[in-house]
C-alpha cells in the first residue's frame, strides 16, 4: 500500500526576527513550498495545495534514485539564474510545461528542491519526532547518501548571529527566515512555526486605481525605465478608510496619452481576473512597503502595503525600473498583460 503524504505544516507571520532559546532558525526561500516521496520506485512531488508537479520537474522526480525508499522530504522547489539570485518567475513558467517541453525547461533553468523536514525515513514516518531529531536524521541522509543536485539541504541554526546574517541575503531573493521549535512534532495543516518576512520601504508612483478616484480602494504603482517609459511595478493591499479619503483628495483623472491607456491588469499571479481601473494622473507618489520577491521584470510579487503618500516628491525622484520589462501591460499586442 503506497504511502500518503501529510498535509504540510504551516506558518505565521511574525513582527521580529528573533531568535529565541529552544528554537531553530532556517531561511525562507522565495520558490514553490512542496513535498516529495518515493516509495517502490514511484516518485510523487506535490505542491502545498496537493498538486501533481512531478511532470513539470522531471529532473527532480529522475533525481528521486539518490534517495532512500520509502521516505519522504519536506521542502521548496527553487530556481536560481545565472547571477546567483532565486528566479522566481522561471519557477513559475515551469509549471505549465510537459513532456519534452518540460525536459528543455529542465536543461535550461533546472530546478533544485531545498529539503528542511523529514517526513518519512526508510519505512518509518518521522512527523512525531521532535524537530531536532528530524534536523539530524535529515542531516545524515544528506552525508550518508551523499546527495547531489537536485537535493539540496536547507541550512538550520541556533546561533542569533546567523539568522541576522541571513537578513542580509536579500540581494539574492532570500525572503527572510522561518522558525521552529526544536522540541516540535511535525504538525500537517497546523500553523506551528513562525516566519519574519524582510520588508523594505520604498517608493512608487500612482498609475492607477481601483474602485473610484473618489474612494479608491487599491492603488496600481509605476516607476519610470531608462526610457522613459511608465513601467507598472505592482498593486497596494486593500487601503483603510481613512488612507483612501486621505489619497483621494492627491489624485487627478487620466489625461488622454496616459501612458497606460490600453493596458490591462490581472488580479493577481496566475489569475485570470481582470481589475476594473481608473487611470489617473502620475504625479502623486506614495511611500509603500514591500518585500524582497521580485520577478524578472524587477516588479513586485507580493502586494504592497500603504504607508503614506508623499506630495513633497516628484516622480523624477522615485527610483528607475532598471530591469528591462517584458510580458508588462497590454498596448493592443497579443498576450501582453500587467500582473497586479
Amino acid at each position: 500500500m503506497t504511502w500518503t503524504l501529510p498535509e504540510p505544516m504551516l506558518s505565521t507571520l511574525v513582527a521580529r526576527p528573533d531568535l529565541r532559546p529552544g528554537w531553530a532558525g532556517e531561511p525562507k526561500w522565495d520558490g514553490f513550498r512542496a513535498a516529495v516521496s518515493v516509495d517502490e520506485g514511484r516518485v510523487v512531488l506535490r505542491s502545498r495545495r496537493g498538486t501533481q508537479m512531478g511532470p513539470a520537474f522531471p529532473e527532480v522526480v529522475a533525481g528521486a534514485v539518490q534517495l532512500p525508499d520509502a521516505t519522504a522530504m519536506d521542502g521548496e522547489l527553487v530556481v536560481w539564474d545565472a547571477a546567483g539570485r532565486l528566479a522566481f518567475e522561471r519557477l513559475q513558467n515551469r509549471l505549465a510545461r510537459r513532456g519534452t517541453g518540460a525536459v528543455r525547461a529542465s536543461e535550461e533553468w533546472p530546478a533544485h528542491f531545498v529539503a528542511f523536514d523529514l517526513l518519512r525515513l526508510s519505512g518509518t514516518v518521522t512527523i512525531g519526532w521532535p524537530y531536532w531529531r528530524r534536523r539530524a536524521a535529515l542531516e545524515s541522509v544528506f552525508a550518508a547518501r551523499r546527495l547531489v543536485a537536485p537535493w539540496a539541504l536547507c541550512p538550520s541554526t541556533t546561533d542569533p548571529d546567523t539568522v541576522r546574517e541571513w537578513l542580509t541575503w536579500a540581494s539574492v531573493g532570500m525572503e527572510g527566515v522561518v522558525f521552529k521549535r526544536l522540541t516540535d512534532v511535525y504538525e500537517p495543516s497546523v500553523r506551528g512555526w513562525q516566519k519574519y518576512k524582510v520588508r523594505e520601504t520604498s517608493e512608487a508612483i500612482v498609475g492607477a486605481v481601483t474602485g473610484s478616484l473618489t474612494q479608491p480602494r487599491t492603488l496600481l504603482l509605476g516607476r519610470y525605465d531608462a526610457e522613459g517609459r511608465l513601467q507598472y511595478v505592482g498593486r497596494t493591499t486593500a487601503l483603510a478608510r481613512a488612507a483612501g479619503t486621505a489619497v483621494a483628495g492627491l489624485l487627478e483623472a487620466g489625461q488622454h496619452g496616459h501612458a497606460w491607456t490600453g493596458w490591462s491588469f490581472s488580479a493577481g499571479w496566475g489569475s485570470r481576473e481582470q481589475l476594473d481601473v481608473t487611470l489617473v494622473d502620475p504625479g502623486l507618489v506614495v511611500e509603500v512597503g514591500v518585500d524582497v520577491a521580485r520577478d524578472a521584470s524587477g516588479r513586485w510579487r507580493h502586494p504592497a502595503r500603504w504607508h503614506r503618500a508623499r506630495p513633497d516628491l516628484s516622480p523624477t525622484d522615485v527610483p528607475l525600473l532598471t530591469t528591462p520589462p517584458h510580458d508588462g501591460g497590454t498596448r493592443g499586442g497579443p498576450g501582453r498583460r500587467a500582473t497586479g
